[in-house]
C-alpha cells in the first residue's frame, strides 16, 4: 500500500517539475508545478462529448486505459515494502497491462474514423512494438542474476557488490527513462506541444476526447511518469534500509527523472520519424549490454 501511495504523490508532481524545468532553462516564468493536478481537476468536472459516428469502444477505452495503468501501480514496490499485488512472474502481467491500456487507446483512435488519428495509432503502435523488446530484456536479465520473477523478489535480491552492479543499475534507469519517455510520446520521438497533425503521434489520437475521458488520459500519462520511476528508484534501495532513508531516495530519484526528461525536451529536437525506430532500437542495444553484464557476474 506504501508503495501505491508513493506512486500516487509523485504522480501530482512529475509532469509539473518537466514544465518547471523547461520554463526555467528558456527563461520564461511558466505554469506552477502543480498547474497540471489543476487541469486534470478542471477536466474531471467536464462532461465528455461523443461523436454519433463512435462505438461504446470509444466511452470505455479511456476507463481501461487508466485501470490497466492503475493496476500496473498496485505490481510496483517499495523497498522492503511488496506492492498490493505481487506474485511470481508479475512483470509479465505489468506488461501486459500497460499493452491492454495501449490497445485499447488504438482502437479508441480508430474508432472515430478519421484519417489523422488512425495515422497517430500506427505510429504510437510500431514506437510500443520497439519498445518492448528493451524492457523484457532489461527485466529478464536481472531475473536471471538474481534467481526471482517478480519484481519484488528481484529488487530484494539485487545488491550492489562492486562497479558493474552499479553500472548495470544506472544503465538500467537509463534504459526505463527513455522507455517512459517514448512510451508517453515525449521528446525525441514526439513533442507534446504541438500542433500539425502531420507529425503528431499520441495528441492527435486524442483529438476527439474532451472532458472527464481526457483527464483520465492525461492523468494516466503522469501515472506512468511516477511507475517508470518507482521502478528506477527500487534499484537504488538497499533491502536494510529503513522507511527513513527509502522515501528520500525514493523522492530523489523522481525528482531527477523528471529534471532529466526536462533537460532532454529543452536542450533535444525531435527526431525525424524515419529516424525514431532506429533511436528506439538502440534502447534494446543498451539492455543487451546490461545482460552480458549479468552473465559477468554470474
Amino acid at each position: 500500500m506504501l508503495s501505491f501511495i508513493l506512486i500516487f504523490i509523485a504522480s501530482l508532481f512529475f509532469v509539473g517539475i518537466i514544465g518547471r524545468t523547461k520554463s526555467i532553462l528558456s527563461g520564461r516564468k511558466g505554469p506552477g508545478i502543480l498547474q497540471p493536478v489543476y487541469d486534470y481537476l478542471r477536466l474531471f468536472g467536464k462532461g465528455s462529448v461523443y461523436s454519433k459516428l463512435t462505438t461504446p469502444i470509444f466511452r470505455v477505452a479511456p476507463v481501461i486505459y487508466f485501470s490497466s495503468m492503475l493496476f500496473a501501480a498496485f505490481l510496483v514496490p517499495f523497498g522492503n515494502s511488496k506492492g498490493l499485488l505481487s506474485f511470481e512472474g508479475d512483470f509479465i502481467v505489468f506488461t501486459c497491462l500497460l499493452a491492454t491500456g495501449k490497445f485499447f487507446t488504438i482502437l479508441m483512435a480508430m474508432d472515430t474514423g478519421s484519417s489523422f488519428e488512425g495515422m497517430g495509432a500506427s505510429r504510437e503502435a510500431l514506437f510500443s512494438m520497439l519498445v518492448e523488446p528493451a524492457f523484457f530484456i532489461l527485466i529478464g536479465s536481472f531475473a536471471l542474476l538474481t534467481g526471482c520473477t517478480s519484481f519484488y523478489d528481484i529488487y530484494s535480491a539485487f545488491h550492489f557488490s562492486g562497479p558493474v552492479s552499479y553500472a548495470l543499475a544506472g544503465l538500467a534507469g537509463y534504459v526505463l527513462l527513455l522507455i517512459v519517455a517514448i512510451e508517453n510520446s515525449r521528446l525525441p520521438v514526439d513533442d507534446p506541444k504541438t500542433h500539425l497533425e502531420l507529425t503528431m503521434v499520441h495528441e492527435v489520437m486524442i483529438l476527439d476526447n474532451s472532458g472527464f475521458d481526457l483527464g483520465l488520459i492525461m492523468y494516466a500519462g503522469s501515472l506512468k511518469f511516477a511507475v517508470y520511476g518507482a521502478l528506477i528508484a527500487n534499484f537504488f534501495m538497499e533491502p536494510s534500509w529503513g522507511y527513513y532513508g527509502a522515501v528520500p531516495i525514493f523522492f530523489a530519484v523522481q525528482l531527477l527523472s523528471a529534471i532529466i526528461i526536462g533537460c532532454m525536451e529543452s536542450f533535444s529536437a525531435r527526431f525525424r520519424m524515419n529516424h525514431n525506430a532506429q533511436f528506439i532500437f538502440t534502447l534494446t542495444s543498451v539492455s543487451l549490454l546490461i545482460f552480458f553484464g549479468v552473465l559477468l557476474m554470474n
